[in-house]
């Protein structure tokens, strides 16, 4: 039998993967834009906090701050929760926690991939709206982040792919994706290079349809672009 049988909970722990994947990369386009304008703004509290966000997210390994997030953050919620009378303990979801973790870690890549990618757009464009007599709001939407979209898609792509290979770390917390799944697998049949290389292959069939994705989205948003060659 093909797998010994395990297809379906590797197929099962995929979609979990893929799932944590995509909710953790929705949560780190929004930190990484509100990080990026505070980057970018004029207040200076806003641009030491964005500062201190990603120093402090790039300079820890992601396997550290996942245990941290889920064991120290655990302790810290139930210590808050008795303190206030509640006397049943609280679990929080493994997939809530790896979701978090991700997503605020790549939220600080993505900070700095948005930063540049808001440079990128000449001022004379918005200079430009404000002449015709467009708000701000109007300017941003129109105007902005149309342009800066197709300048931060090439470090979205690149982040994308780091992350859906990043959510091997949650199975160190106990929720069931393909990196649990396969290693359950592994230890019932003891046959880990089998196991561990159909994981390997499915990660590579994720990454590789993203690329082939990243690429159809970059020449739809050139179309009209001029393109310099040196």
């Amino acid at each position: 039998m093909f797998l010994h049988g395990f297809l379906p909970s590797l197929l099962q722990g995929s979609v979990i993967t893929l799932s944590v994947a995509l909710a953790s990369m929705a949560l780190a386009m929004v930190l990484g834009l509100l990080g990026a304008m505070a980057k970018l703004s004029r207040w200076r509290w806003a641009k030491s906090l964005a500062y201190v966000y990603t120093t402090l997210i790039r300079g820890v390994p992601d396997l550290v701050l996942m245990l941290l997030i889920f064991f120290g953050g655990q302790v810290a919620v139930n210590q808050i929760a008795q303190s206030l009378g509640h006397e049943d303990y609280i679990d929080i979801d493994p997939y809530v926690a790896g979701v978090l973790t991700i997503g605020f870690i790549f939220g600080a890549y993505l900070t700095e991939a948005f930063r540049g990618a808001f440079l990128a757009v000449p001022p004379g464009q918005r200079e430009a709206g404000l002449a015709y007599g467009m708000s701000p709001s109007q300017i941003a939407w129109r105007i902005t982040f149309p342009q800066m979209f197709r300048h931060v898609l090439p470090g979205l792509s690149n982040n994308w792919l780091v992350l859906i290979k990043s959510t091997a770390i949650v199975s160190v917390i106990g929720l069931h994706d393909l990196m649990t799944r396969g290693s359950q697998a592994a230890g019932t049949t003891r046959e880990p290079f089998v196991f561990y290389a159909a994981v390997a292959v499915i990660y590579l069939a994720f990454t590789s349809l993203s690329e082939l994705l990243f690429n159809w989205l970059q020449k739809r948003l050139s179309i009209g672009v001029r393109q310099s060659h040196f």
